[in-house]
């Protein structure tokens, strides 16, 4: 009973002083971000935080918001007063600037790589020992493997496999050759075990409920899941061919303005950038510009040619309309 009451005693200690931190802080940031990036943004937040306080003087406690990224930028055009967003995808930062005029039209050209800090690529989790043998594309369409990602309509990170399976695609039979392309599409798609929403719920239906013989995700997500549920029980394979998986960063500036927070906000953005910053989010197994941070990890990220969205689909705005939309060709390629 003692042990009981001291423990509730603690932890209302320590609730009632990260409250009272709260409260003294100078600013508040609310960063919008995607839904698997919630690990990543717990380690940075401290260190951007004492990055600041150094800087200035002041502190700023960071609020953090996470969800598909088409979700979260969806939210905000309803009224989400989110300082800063950290997608997953180029378009649910650019509707920001053209549905809801929240964030400046040239926003690519405010923050270096095109305001993508670092970068990914899509990969896939096996189970040891890789029983079925999983190494590329292909091998996704044979009838032995179901796979697990998540759902193209309402995942950045979904919509990023299934181009990556098309610029497989276009590879392996021809960029003219829609009808191989559309078969192998088909195949591929049928054989997915389950749809998820976003790319954690993908994660749980794979590791937690045992569906599939594959789960595809992002580079980092894949090494992040092996280290934290055991080396022992799960292996990362990385196809030659893949996508450039671009995480683009924006203030948003209508929002920052009328929250009192334009100078931290861009400073938590512009942070990313730093070495120290560059080797957190290489820790993290994201793929970085920082030329000596590269180095440094050199023998962490395998060699693969990354094709763009450009590249398989000319573009997102493209993709978005041809390959998403409805009635476009992923409807169509998953009609019975």
């Amino acid at each position: 009973m003692k042990s009981h009451f001291a423990k509730s005693l603690l932890s209302a200690v320590l609730f009632a002083g990260s409250m009272t931190s709260a409260f003294a802080a100078d600013q508040t940031l609310l960063n919008s971000s995607y839904d698997i990036a919630r690990e990543l943004f717990a380690s940075y937040n401290p260190v951007f935080q004492k990055h600041w306080q150094e800087k200035t003087g002041k502190t700023v406690e960071i609020k953090q918001s996470h969800a598909g990224s088409s979700a979260q930028a969806r939210s905000i055009l309803q009224g989400l007063r989110a300082d800063v967003v950290t997608f997953n995808q180029v378009t649910d930062v650019q509707i920001l600037a053209d549905r809801g005029h929240l964030i400046p039209a040239n926003w690519k050209e405010l923050l270096p790589n095109s305001s993508s800090p670092y970068y990914s690529t899509t990969a896939f989790l096996v189970r040891k020992g890789n029983p079925k043998h999983i190494q590329d594309w292909g091998d996704l369409a044979r009838d032995d493997v179901s796979s697990v990602f998540p759902n193209p309509k309402t995942s950045g990170n979904g919509r990023y496999t299934y181009l990556a399976a098309l610029g497989y695609a276009q590879k392996t039979f021809g960029k003219d050759n829609i009808a191989q392309q559309d078969s192998y599409l088909k195949t591929f798609l049928k054989h997915v075990a389950v749809f998820d929403t976003g790319g954690r719920g993908a994660t749980t239906s794979f590791v937690e409920r045992g569906i599939g013989d594959v789960l595809i995700t992002f580079e980092s997500e894949v090494n992040n899941i092996r280290n934290q549920y055991g080396a022992d029980k799960y292996e990362v394979v990385v196809p030659k061919t893949s996508i450039l998986a671009e995480f683009p960063v924006a203030v948003v500036e209508r929002n920052a303005k009328r929250n009192g927070t334009l100078d931290v906000a861009k400073e938590y953005l512009s942070y990313l950038y730093s070495e120290d910053a560059q080797r957190l989010l290489a820790g993290f197994n994201y793929r970085v510009h920082n030329d000596k941070v590269v180095s440094e990890f050199a023998d962490h990220f395998p060699k693969v040619e990354l094709l763009t969205v450009e590249q398989i689909a000319g573009g997102w705005n493209n993709a978005m309309k041809t390959e998403f939309a409805n009635g476009g060709r992923l409807d169509q390629l998953q009609r019975r």
